[in-house]
């Protein structure tokens, strides 16, 4: 009843059917390669030295500095919605502000005026300090003060801990001997 309908070939050339079961299993050599040398790297350490800290710090805040301007923005500004709106209007204000600057620098790279006679630093820092101001004026220095009271260990921490690509590379390439310990063994 199962072959109902249908009809059954009987194939015309008799083939050997190997059989797997006396093989023992190997598997194939150009996938082993490819994860052999596969390592995870931690990009989280703890500095060996205080002067290795402090470098650290200063490397992290110039590369990761807009992040962490970015997190201490949205803190104050999560802290200004519930009670000072004029407050968070200047700051938007001035975030606008200095995006349109930030923005210009970029458009015009090769400007003598941008990028030589004024510089980058003063003109932020200029702007960092209006909206201080701002914030004091509009009785929101208290939010500014809790903010920065609070965002500032956790930037801290960070930057102290955090690796960044290049200093991997520059630990494995001066001695030979990595700072970090790989996430996999390869001790075999």
């Amino acid at each position: 009843m199962a072959s109902f309908g249908t009809t059954q070939r009987i194939p015309t050339s008799s083939t050997p059917i190997s059989s797997s079961t006396n093989e023992p299993y190997e598997p194939k050599a150009p996938r082993e390669k490819q994860f052999k040398d596969f390592n995870l790297y931690c990009p989280v350490n703890i500095p060996l030295t205080p002067v290795s800290a402090a470098l650290r710090i200063i490397r992290n805040l110039g590369n990761l500095g807009l992040y962490y301007t970015l997190f201490v923005w949205i803190i104050l500004f999560i802290a200004l919605i519930p009670e000072r709106k004029v407050s968070l209007i200047l700051l938007v204000i001035m975030s606008y502000v200095t995006t349109l600057y930030l923005l210009l620098l970029r458009a015009y790279p090769s400007s003598y005026v941008l990028h030589r006679v004024i510089d980058k630093r003063f003109v932020l820092a200029l702007l960092a300090i209006a909206t201080m101001v701002q914030l004091i004026v509009t009785r929101a220095g208290i939010h500014l003060g809790v903010t920065l009271a609070c965002s500032m260990p956790l930037v801290l921490f960070h930057s102290v801990l955090w690796i960044s690509h290049q200093e991997i590379s520059e630990n494995i390439e001066a001695s030979g001997v990595e700072e970090l310990a790989p996430l996999s063994d390869d001790r075999v």
